[in-house]
């Protein structure tokens, strides 16, 4: 699907690429605040075979992948930091409220709450139809 009008496609930002990408499109991005983003949940995606067969749902950590990537977004948009990788370093807490199933459209919007040199606190959710699926405050780093 193409980027929403006057956004960049996500690998233009990203340095991930198929299969580990899992941003479909920039909803918005502040390179100080943070970014909204969405990712469509293919029905084919091969995770589903063995997660579960019959029963299909998104891990719980892929879910929290479509956040970071989200505000890595952000960050990698910053003049300093473009060209850099962003490292997921850590999870502070994470609450997942509903399955994620193929054909899904997550929404994700994060925050960035505080930035040291090269390491950084977000904030984000991820909804489905409005409903949040998911919420989580991570850590991040970025190559010096």
């Amino acid at each position: 699907m193409a980027p929403e009008v006057g956004q960049p496609a996500p690998e233009e930002i990203l340095p991930h690429r198929q299969p580990f990408i899992f941003v479909t499109r920039v909803v918005s991005i502040d390179p100080e605040k943070g970014a909204v983003a969405e990712y469509d949940v293919p029905h084919d995606l091969s995770i589903f075979r063995g997660h579960f067969p019959g029963h299909p749902i998104l891990p719980g950590v892929i879910v929290l992948e479509m956040l970071a990537q989200t505000g890595a977004l952000s960050i990698l948009s910053r003049e300093e930091f473009k060209g850099k990788l962003a490292y997921l370093a850590g999870v502070e807490s994470a609450r997942f409220r509903r399955p994620v199933r193929p054909g899904d459209t997550l929404r994700a919007e994060i925050t960035l709450d505080s930035m040291r040199m090269n390491i950084g606190r977000a904030q984000g959710k991820v909804t489905v139809d409005g409903q949040e699926v998911a919420k989580a405050t991570i850590l991040f780093a970025i190559q010096k």
